[in-house]
């Protein structure tokens, strides 16, 4: 039986469910994190995205680990809604497959090694003389040119290279994000960028050439920090879970062994705080804390005192006293509560997609829209669409064995 991005791309525009992107074609080739986790957004959005693997170990994001019925938890998670073709790009096979795919494509996404892409012949000067309508966009660590272009950059490297790590751990040891924090802010930004770039086709009747690094894509993220240590000034200290410059303002544990997360954004707020919450409505009129940078400043002793009185009481407890104070507060919930966490649950934000280890939860995209459902194809076994492809190119059985390296000598 045909997978659902199969069925879904081989029926008729017209019988298409209604998408932004149907009868956009995408061709990726991606790897890890950053180029998936882009064209997974253009794929939810009715796009077909064909990923060109390695046949034989495919995308290296494969082998990450098995945590998901022996699947790698990264790339179940944005890689579904594509089409698996196993082809060794270096190939004089393989070139003509993927130059034919690219005739019919709107979009090229790569994330290869620096210069890998154009080293292949897919570089967008190229490219534009040949489909004058194809979307390039290139996903790399440092950008197209400058004295960083050719470094390879991964993940922990760029949020290093950025300065995420200097304001973000402790006051003793800086710390990494939890998530690919630099991958996910250029695939976010390569996503955007084609949809950008597919409306002005729309316009000019052009492609173009989109260049995203992830240096850069860190870089607007990190815009607050840098701005506080404008011209040489103090950046933000490091301060764990809580924030660097409003108090209280981050995590407190609670007598039952949880642990609340509470923000105050003003001086109504530490009002109704001390005496809704802490019920020690004279904390209010403290010299001690008559401001944020008061609080900031003297947050020990203040912090003491919270725990003092959150000690006494359950996270429940403390979160019903929040509440009816307009506090804004959350648990601190790990992986089991996010799995289980009623909201999600109550939006009915779940449902089930198709894998080759069988049928996973899958967590629905942000944005609930009126106007279409997202696609929640099936996450594809390494070249499980070689094949059928090649097939629609017009290539024979014969080929296509020349091609996997079955045919007869």
């Amino acid at each position: 039986m045909p997978s659902f991005a199969a069925w879904c791309h081989a029926m008729t525009a017209s019988s298409l469910p209604l998408r932004p992107l149907n009868g956009v074609t995408v061709i990726s080739l991606e790897h890890a994190v950053a180029a998936p986790f882009c064209t997974r957004q253009l794929a939810d959005l009715g796009a077909r995205v064909i990923k060109i693997e390695r046949p034989d170990s495919g995308d290296f994001a494969r082998s990450y680990d098995q945590r998901v019925n022996g699947q790698s938890s990264h790339f179940t998670w944005i890689n579904r809604s594509k089409e698996s073709m196993a082809l060794d790009v270096k190939q004089p096979l393989a070139q003509q497959a993927l130059m034919q795919l690219l005739a019919t494509a709107d979009v090229l996404v790569q994330n290869l090694a620096p210069g890998a892409a154009a080293r292949m012949g897919l570089s967008y000067e190229n490219l534009q003389a040949l489909h004058p309508r194809l979307i390039v966009c290139d996903i790399s660590g440092y950008g197209a040119d400058g004295p960083y272009r050719d470094k390879k950059a991964y993940d922990l490297l760029i949020q290093s290279e950025a300065g995420f790590l200097s304001v973000t751990g402790t006051p003793d040891a800086p710390s990494k994000s939890g998530i690919s924090v630099a991958d996910i802010a250029a695939g976010m930004y390569a996503y955007t960028n084609i949809l950008s770039a597919l409306l002005l086709r729309n316009q000019t009747g052009v492609g173009s050439h989109i260049d995203v690094s992830m240096l850069e894509a860190m870089g607007e993220w990190m815009g607050y920090p840098m701005y506080y240590a404008y011209e040489g000034a103090a950046p933000p200290p490091r301060a764990g879970a809580a924030h660097a410059s409003i108090y209280p303002y981050g995590p407190f544990a609670t007598g039952d062994g949880s642990t609340i997360m509470l923000g105050l954004q003003n001086e109504r707020e530490w009002q109704a705080f001390c005496t809704t919450v802490l019920r020690l409505p004279h904390v209010a009129s403290d010299a001690l804390y008559a401001s944020n940078a008061l609080r900031s400043t003297h947050r020990e002793p203040l912090k003491a005192l919270i725990l003092e009185c959150f000690a006494a009481l359950t996270a429940e407890q403390v979160l019903q006293r929040l509440d009816a104070a307009g506090i804004a507060s959350a648990l601190v919930n790990d992986m089991a509560g996010l799995w289980a966490h009623p909201q999600l649950q109550a939006r009915q934000r779940w449902c089930t997609v198709a894998s080759p280890a069988g049928p996973l939860p899958a967590l629905l995209p942000p944005g609930i829209n009126s106007a279409f459902d997202y696609c929640m194809g099936d996450i594809p076994a390494l070249g499980q669409h070689t094949a059928s492809i090649l097939l629609e190119l017009g290539w024979t059985q014969h080929s296509i064995s020349q091609l996997q390296g079955q045919a007869p000598a």
